[in-house]
């Protein structure tokens, strides 16, 4: 059996970044690492966003704005975004600069195949695919697996779903250097709903019906409210470019508990996606930096893994959103309408002191974070 020093099972964000960094650090050029996935990463299947005050990807940066807009049915903020920016990444240029970086090492592979399982056996681990079998010292495993959420109760599920269109309208309505983060001003129904909006020009944007709540919805729900949303815009004509849907799952279930001395869980399979939030890019920079620091020094991935304050903020969050899913609109909205955006960022960036928490706190309804933390404790 072919053996390889670190597997990767599955090439998704996670297992790209975290090999991007490995190569980046200098520190592996002597380790074989094979990359296993069913998909090649040669179309643009995906776009990330991010909020950043650096230049962090800048070079595959597609679209940057300056501004953002909160809103709902009672009141419509503008945020300037300053010392930040609102950028997004496109799958394939992201796909195109780490393999290409891939392409100039000789100890890096990548096998066009489906896992099928794996397992540590102390000494080593194998890798099963469909025509044979691989062993290694070390697994990154991003394949997700919802049945490991879906088993258990403690932990809550919440799924940010969403159909996107992105249209090229007859009238100028959209403003080119303002994102629209969230508009709650649509009919809620019960649960967390929101319009999503990224414009790259006066006449096209990328408009997403998303919502944070337990179940999906028909294909013709989603892009009914597209279309009466398009509607109340102004637009009388437009076209429509690309679709796109997804469902990315938010829960504060412990994955890390999943792993094993030689096998840890990265990306969504790993926790590694902001719970409250939905938001991978960002966090998965930060975490395979850490990732890669750790295998500097340390052998044992149980011990990666451990639990912040943050940790506690999204649970608290989900709980209250799974039992009672149309109170979002209520919780985002105060959070936003009065409050520091640049301390709102901070903080979902998970980089801010427990005093600063407290300003966030402060604006937040109070008694349903203290009814949630009774409940999950008490």
């Amino acid at each position: 059996m072919e053996h390889h020093d670190y597997i990767f099972t599955g090439s998704g964000l996670s297992a790209l970044m975290t090999v991007y960094e490995m190569l980046l650090s200098g520190n592996f050029e002597n380790k074989s690492i094979l990359l296993i996935d069913e998909h090649t990463k040669k179309t643009n299947d995906r776009t990330w966003c991010f909020w950043d005050e650096h230049n962090l990807f800048d070079e595959i940066v597609s679209k940057k704005w300056d501004q953002a807009v909160f809103a709902n049915e009672n009141f419509n903020r503008v945020l300037e975004l300053s010392p930040y920016q609102y950028k997004k990444i496109n799958g394939l240029g992201f796909y195109e600069l780490v393999f290409k970086k891939i392409s100039e090492h000789n100890n890096i592979h990548f096998l066009n195949h489906k896992v099928v399982d794996f397992a540590d056996f102390g000494t080593h681990c194998e890798v099963k695919i469909d025509q044979g079998t691989f062993t290694c010292n070390k697994i990154f495993n991003s394949i997700y697996r919802p049945s490991v959420v879906n088993a258990q109760t403690k932990f809550p599920l919440i799924q940010q779903h969403f159909i996107g269109w992105f249209i090229k309208s007859k009238e100028a309505v959209f403003t080119p250097n303002c994102a629209t983060f969230m508009d709650f001003s649509i009919e809620q129904k019960g649960n967390t709903r929101f319009m999503y909006i990224l414009p790259t020009s006066e006449h096209e944007a990328l408009l997403e019906y998303t919502l944070f709540s337990k179940d999906l919805l028909h294909k013709e729900a989603y892009e009914s409210e597209i279309q009466n949303y398009i509607k109340n815009l102004g637009i009388t004509e437009y076209e429509i470019i690309e679709k796109e849907q997804g469902n990315i799952p938010m829960t504060c279930y412990p994955f890390w508990n999943h792993n094993t001395k030689n096998i840890i869980n990265i990306g969504s399979a790993g926790g590694w996606t902001k719970a409250s939030t939905g938001y991978t890019f960002k966090n998965t920079t930060k975490k395979s930096k850490a990732l890669v620091q750790f295998l500097r020094s340390e052998s044992n991935f149980t011990k990666f893994h451990k639990k912040d304050k943050f940790w506690l903020y999204d649970l608290l969050l989900l709980d209250i959103l799974h039992s009672k899913n149309e109170l979002g609109s209520k919780i985002f909205s105060a959070l936003f309408e009065k409050g520091n955006t640049t301390l709102i960022f901070k903080f979902l960036d998970e980089e801010t002191s427990f005093l600063e928490d407290l300003q966030i706190m402060s604006k937040c309804p109070k008694l349903l974070f203290i009814k949630a933390l009774a409940h999950r404790f008490l």
